[in-house]
């Protein structure tokens, strides 16, 4: 099996937790980056060709300890930048406000959190959201454990579901947008914060459901199939893609994706140079990596929020769902 870019960047991340407490050779500084693995596809692009850029000067090691994971590490100060598929929660914050860590807050990208399906499961032709918060709501567990259960047109055959495990931000985001409560979930799925092991299972399945970020999708189109969502009080079927999270129609699974920067972090010209790099670059790179790209006005404007050092999040600590382009690129220019 040919390595997909995905198989690749992981074993960049695996490699670099693997060596971290080795010196750098040729490396005259280092930049340290850790969280979402949604957000990681597009961190370690722009790390391949930042170090490109620099030739050597400048180590880039990216992790993936999920969003709350890596929020835990930025909280601690022991990662210069924190990649997020979602914003910075009130435990986060005040976790981060008692150990010192100031920060500011960047949006990278929108993502069309993706729910797949086997290519060979012909029943499926749309998913509502009722629907899913039948498969994946916590009074389910144990209970809602057949196909048919959830539709009585679908066949008797084991619902099989594969999902990011709880210290993801993908998770938080899909359980308050589809179950009414971030967090709120059935448990008896495979969890897992590797993407690429959810890609894995759904497709060795007729049987399986999952869900994570798009990029994963699009890079894996040849054995997953997306199932159009239809959201409540519609009746359209709308599939991701980047037409439809800029219009704003692939409701309720369209979501911004960040990364977070430390104050003190930049005070160093590699991190400076990395994020102002990141912002200019990310246009081309998140589209390369199967996200939708900001529009150029917003990373403008994210950039000269860095550079003035705009502190805080838009967002208040607490999760929301259904924000739009248009909408994010007002509150930031407000920070």
């Amino acid at each position: 099996m040919k390595p997909t870019r995905s198989m690749k960047l992981l074993a960049v991340a695996l490699a670099a937790g693997l060596y971290a407490h080795l010196p750098l050779a040729g490396a005259d500084a280092l930049v340290k980056v850790d969280g979402s693995s949604t957000v990681y596809p597009i961190t370690e692009a722009v790390a391949e060709e930042f170090q490109k850029a620099k030739k050597g000067a400048v180590k880039v090691t990216v992790g993936i300890s999920g969003s709350g994971g890596g929020f835990k590490k930025f909280c601690r100060g022991e990662t210069d930048i924190s990649d997020a598929s979602r914003p910075i929660l009130e435990k986060e914050m005040k976790a981060c406000a008692e150990a010192g860590i100031k920060y500011v807050e960047l949006p990278v990208a929108f993502d069309a959190l993706t729910v797949v399906i086997n290519p060979k499961n012909t029943w499926v032709k749309e998913l509502k959201v009722e629907e899913l918060k039948k498969m994946w709501e916590p009074g389910a567990q144990g209970k809602i454990m057949t196909w048919n259960q959830v539709n009585p047109a679908w066949p008797n055959a084991p619902l099989k579901l594969f999902g990011p495990g709880a210290d993801s931000g993908t998770f938080d985001y899909f359980t308050d947008a589809i179950n009414g409560k971030e967090k709120a979930s059935r448990g008896d799925f495979t969890a897992s914060e590797d993407d690429n092991v959810l890609v894995q299972g759904v497709s060795r399945d007729v049987n399986a459901l999952g869900y994570f970020g798009m990029a994963y999708y699009a890079e894996n189109k040849d054995k997953l199939k997306a199932a159009a969502i239809v959201n409540k009080g519609s009746s359209k079927a709308v599939l991701p893609s980047l037409e439809t999270v800029m219009a704003g129609t692939y409701q309720p699974l369209a979501r911004p994706i960040f990364i977070y920067v430390s104050e003190k972090a930049m005070q160093r010209a590699e991190v400076r140079e990395f994020v102002e790099f990141y912002l200019k670059n990310a246009p081309k790179l998140v589209k390369e990596v199967g996200y939708v790209p900001l529009s150029q006005a917003h990373y403008s404007q994210a950039l000269k929020n860095f550079t003035s050092k705009k502190l805080g999040t838009g967002f208040g600590g607490t999760p929301e769902v259904g924000v739009k382009v248009e909408d994010l690129l007002a509150r930031e220019a407000k920070l």
